[in-house]
């Protein structure tokens, strides 16, 4: 009896993946984890000198 409910238990976590992706919480951009790990990489570095730059300037007009 134990088994047989291999096939619901994947139906239900494909269900929930399904619903992950189009409430927009998991998005599949089809990068691996190194690619990822790069892009995310980049986008924190842009953040962190526009961050720094805004401290120079409310540095300036002090």
């Amino acid at each position: 009896m134990a088994r047989g409910n291999q096939r619901e238990l994947a139906r239900q976590k494909n269900l929930k993946k399904t619903q992950e992706v189009l409430k927009g919480k998991r998005k599949e951009d089809s990068l691996s984890a190194s690619q990822r790990k790069q892009r995310d990489s980049e986008i924190m570095q842009q953040k962190q000198k526009a961050a720094n730059e805004k401290k120079t300037l409310q540095a300036e007009t002090k």
